[in-house]
């Protein structure tokens, strides 16, 4: 049997389930999940390999209407991730409506003249007849190669979506040698971890507004000591990230420490700082620097 290699790029809407589909596929967890909108702020590239393929996934920024510069770029990373892919994965929430947001985002796929896999995400959270519909509404479209029910949390119908996936992916040698993932600088993953833990920890109001920056980073026989900031864009989010008495980022700290212990398989010493620096998202220079935009130059 002939060997196939090929990219996919994920696409869909913020929350759709995109980075949480990559992780399990790839079983490991390489793009942060969180319920929060825009969680992903980089096109992550990850590689599936199996005894006679490998698919390279680019997961990318959810498309949304920008509300600043930030949001803007974040649009212009997903839009860039279709070049010269081979199959998209236009991922849909099934526990919300179609709506004009998901018909820019399809627009968006339709014109790249692309093999589309239609992946309806989330099944777990609704009953069997309310994604019958759904499966019988979009199968009317005819603008999908099929429809894939899957439930990325869960585990469900993913290998069945690998399985239709390599009907797109051509014949062809093997892209990256590494046999598990793409891998990234360390900073990328200190960060990438940090933001998580705010994210899961503060309300609605701050997530998007945080940036972190890895400012020190030593290791020696006894550990590693990492010393980050987490950076806001207004004074009252400082007061939210720091909490009563330093509570909240006490338990950013502690929550972060004990994955990047486990992820580094020694000691970690996280020191963590909160700084503001106001309007950061509608400043060019300060999203490049905040942010990891060229992992993969």
């Amino acid at each position: 049997m002939s060997f196939k290699s090929g990219f996919v790029a994920l696409i869909g809407r913020p929350n759709a389930g995109k980075s949480t589909l990559l992780n399990q596929i790839l079983k490991n967890k390489l793009a942060i999940v969180s319920n929060k909108a825009q969680t992903t702020r980089n096109t992550i590239r990850g590689v599936k390999n199996g005894d006679d393929y490998q698919i390279v996934y680019i997961d990318t920024p959810g498309i949304h209407k920008p509300q600043h510069e930030l949001g803007r770029q974040l649009n212009r990373l997903a839009f860039s991730a279709l070049e010269g892919v081979d199959l998209i994965y236009y991922l849909l929430d099934v526990t919300k409506p179609f709506g004009k947001g998901d018909e820019f985002v399809l627009d968006l796929c339709k014109r790249q003249e692309l093999p589309i896999l239609l992946v309806l995400n989330k099944i777990d959270l609704i009953t069997k007849k309310a994604l019958l519909e759904k499966l019988l509404a979009f199968s009317e479209m005819n603008l999908f190669e099929e429809i894939i029910p899957i439930s990325a949390k869960n585990d469900d119908n993913i290998e069945r979506l690998i399985e239709v996936s390599l009907n797109f992916i051509p014949e062809g040698e093997a892209i990256f040698s590494d046999p598990e993932m793409v891998e990234y600088p360390e900073y990328f993953y200190i960060t990438e971890i940090i933001r998580e833990h705010v994210l899961h920890l503060t309300n609605q109001e701050v997530p998007h507004s945080v940036a972190v920056t890895l400012d020190d980073f030593k290791e020696d026989k006894k550990g590693i000591l990492i010393q980050a900031s987490i950076i806001a864009d207004r004074d009252s989010q400082k007061g939210i990230l720091i909490g009563k008495q330093g509570s909240m980022l006490v338990e950013i700290g502690t929550n972060a420490r004990l994955e990047l212990t486990k992820r580094f398989n020694k000691p970690v010493y996280l020191d963590l700082m909160v700084k503001v620096d106001k309007n950061w998202r509608n400043i060019q220079k300060r999203i490049n620097a905040y942010n990891n935009w060229d992992l993969d130059e």
